[in-house]
């Protein structure tokens, strides 16, 4: 184990396969991997990715929390995590989190990665935005959170959804400054 311990919170905006990817992609650089999901979070992620997604998910983590367990060991300050990743982030979930609610385990450990000074990246889905969300985004990335829209990465020329989500996921992974870059760079061309 390399010492890495991350939060990763699913909710249930549709791209639960970026949800998929950053598990995937936490295991393979060796991080325990603290799952926390929304409520619509299970069927998002049937309806997107296939009935064996949540298992799949499910395999991937090294700990599974329910989302109303607000006495979990993630819902504490004194429980070190090198930071957290909401993907993908609903605007429901931006809106707890904006407002500090702490109504449910992920907007409550999401609060936790804020009050520490810890990274907090929000993969806020949602297209056209209203004025709410820009303003809910100004208000948590005020507090220090990393507001990043799943946008593809034309420049890298990828190949498949997967590919885009795949370079998605790991940037939000590179926005945690936990390892060294693992998401496509310009110039770098297509991954292989």
């Amino acid at each position: 184990m390399t010492g890495l311990r991350v939060i990763l919170g699913v909710a249930g905006a549709s791209g639960a396969a970026l949800g998929l990817s950053v598990a995937r992609q936490l295991a393979e650089l060796g991080a325990e991997i603290d799952l926390v999901t929304s409520a619509a979070a299970a069927r998002t992620l049937a309806e997107e990715c296939g009935g064996d997604a949540w298992d799949t998910l499910q395999a991937m983590v090294s700990r599974s929390h329910a989302i109303d367990d607000i006495g979990a060991s993630i819902a504490s300050g004194s429980v070190p995590v090198s930071g957290m990743i909401v993907a993908p982030c609903s605007m429901r979930s931006l809106a707890a989190i904006a407002n500090s609610l702490d109504d449910n385990l992920l907007i409550r450990a999401a609060g936790v990665q804020l009050k520490e000074r810890r990274r907090l990246v929000l993969l806020t889905r949602e297209a056209p935005l209203t004025l709410a969300h820009l303003r809910n985004m100004i208000s948590a990335t005020e507090m220090g959170a990393v507001i990043a829209p799943p946008v593809p990465a034309f420049y890298l020329k990828p190949r498949s959804v997967t590919d885009i989500v795949d370079q998605i996921a790991a940037r939000a992974i590179d926005l945690l400054a936990i390892s060294a870059p693992v998401a496509g760079q310009w110039g770098a061309g297509p991954e292989t």
